[in-house]
């Protein structure tokens, strides 16, 4: 099982564009599109879980054109938790960065 990171995607695109475009090269076990929170528009990327196939889809699928749009197409790197802060500390207006 390998999960691909599919970046630069048409805002329109869907779970089933995604599904059939890497079906072409492996067994598809599920797809990801990530939206913001806010507006549930897309964000212009997904991620896809591949059983077989992953690494061939990568090769044919990175840099290609789909739906207008030039695709980023890599293995998913593992999530980094990065810790929040709960005593609601600097949230990124200045004051954080010293040397």
């Amino acid at each position: 099982m390998k999960k691909l990171y599919v970046g630069n995607l048409a805002f329109g695109t869907t779970a089933d564009d995604l599904r059939t475009l890497c079906g072409e090269y492996g067994e598809v076990t599920s797809t990801s599109l990530v939206t913001d929170r806010e507006t549930g528009r897309s964000r212009g990327f997904a991620f896809v879980e591949m059983s077989n196939g992953a690494e061939n889809a990568i090769e044919q699928l990175n840099e290609r054109e789909f739906q207008g749009r030039t695709l980023t197409v890599n293995e998913a790197k593992p999530r980094e938790d990065k810790p929040r802060s709960t005593s609601g500390g600097s949230r990124g207006y200045g004051g954080g960065n010293r040397y």
